[in-house]
């Protein structure tokens, strides 16, 4: 694009170059010499050069590739993660692994400039007068058996049906207004339902919503009530055990990983705002009672059992403010890490922070012990996260 660009600006500046009302002016005002006039061949054979190489340029790309990716499977039965039917959608990501891949073909490059719109849901949330300027709809949402379930910027928890769009359930948790919040907004939900009870029955199956306000709430995936026997009365306190409490400064945009019987979550906390920040910890907790199994503090990496009470997290610690991974069979979760706040500041930061910064961290999901960490961006001072929930793969050599 950029040697087409010069060529074609090199040729209109030629093409002026020769026209006679340019060469007029080179005259313009002295005496016209008694001579013959002669042709700039030079001049005008660089033109039609510069021509042919523009025409060139514009039919041809030296960077393009020719080829085609096979056809052909690698594998009959790849592995998804996880045992989510193919027309279901029942993580952030589909499945544990985060591909983000639906093994559905039934609509595809033949057929899809004919889709027609089936139903239209709306939320009904709104952005108000008052809403931080980061006020965003950014769900993905989850698709169980004939039901979706999402979350609006403002914390609603909602039901569809998903064959005609009609409302099952809405839970408003009531979010305050806050000015100090900089997000506003949900990625999702988090689907569960117990293996363990055959039978159907009052949360058996569980929405968990986590809010702008830092709770996160269970919530009845049948309808939408909320479930006393999880945490305290139905809530987890996210503020608990952090080494400040100024409200809108942390809480939990992404949904958390159901996996290996427990919740495990992050949060976010809000960049460049202070130099006393809440802590980065990843929790997990007892996915039927709420209760805290482990936590790991990249700013106390080793101590992952629950701290006691009256200690707090690390201040500033990296945070995960997206969407992890987990592999149950290998016992692991894969949570990508954001910055220490202030994001763009170098100063202050000890052994723990530069190795965990902007990175991908593999922690155990029975304890929470470090397995192993990946560096992105090694003493980052641009803000640049991981900001994207990891991919995990079975790679396969042929």
């Amino acid at each position: 694009m950029l040697n087409f660009l010069t060529s074609g600006f090199l040729t209109l500046i030629g093409l002026w170059l020769i026209t006679p009302a340019f060469r007029k002016t080179l005259t313009s005002g002295q005496p016209v010499p008694d001579v013959k006039p002669t042709r700039s061949f030079l001049l005008e054979g660089s033109v039609v050069l510069a021509v042919i190489v523009a025409v060139y340029s514009m039919m041809n790309n030296p960077n393009e590739v020719t080829g085609a990716l096979p056809g052909d499977p690698v594998v009959s039965s790849p592995s998804y993660g996880g045992t989510v039917p193919d027309g279901d959608w029942h993580q952030y990501g589909r499945t544990p692994y985060g591909q983000r891949y639906s093994p559905l073909d039934q609509i595809n490059i033949e057929n899809v400039t004919s889709l027609e719109q089936a139903w239209v849901y709306q939320t009904g949330d709104m952005k108000r007068v008052d809403d931080v300027p980061e006020t965003t709809y950014q769900v993905t949402p989850l698709k169980v058996g004939e039901t979706l379930y999402l979350c609006t910027p403002h914390s609603w928890a909602i039901a569809i049906d998903a064959n005609t769009g009609q409302e099952k359930w809405k839970f408003d948790p009531g979010i305050p207004q806050n000015p100090d919040r900089q997000h506003q907004t949900c990625r999702g939900v988090t689907y569960y339902k117990d293996p363990g009870v055959s039978e159907n029955g009052p949360c058996t199956a569980r929405v968990f919503l986590p809010t702008s306000d830092a709770r996160l709430i269970a919530l009845d995936a049948d309808t939408g009530e909320v479930c006393p026997s999880f945490g305290d009365d139905g809530t987890v306190h996210l503020e608990t055990g952090m080494p400040y409490n100024p409200a809108g400064y942390y809480y939990s945009t992404s949904p958390p990983v159901a996996a290996d019987g427990k919740l495990i979550i992050g949060g976010a906390v809000n960049d460049n705002y202070s130099t006393k920040s809440q802590s980065g910890v990843i929790r997990a907790y007892d996915i039927n009672t709420g209760e805290l199994i482990w936590n790991w503090d990249s700013g106390n990496p080793e101590q992952t059992e629950p701290i006691p009470e009256g200690q707090t997290y690390t201040a500033n610690s990296p945070n995960s403010w997206s969407v992890s991974s987990a592999d149950e069979v290998l016992g692991m979760i894969y949570v990508p890490l954001g910055n220490k706040v202030p994001d763009q500041l170098g100063m202050d930061r000890d052994e723990n922070v530069e190795t965990y910064s902007s990175s991908i961290v593999a922690l155990s999901l029975e304890t929470g012990q470090v397995q192993w960490v990946r560096q992105t961006v090694h003493h980052d001072l641009w803000d640049m996260d991981v900001p994207a929930q990891p991919a995990l793969f079975i790679l396969h050599l042929i």
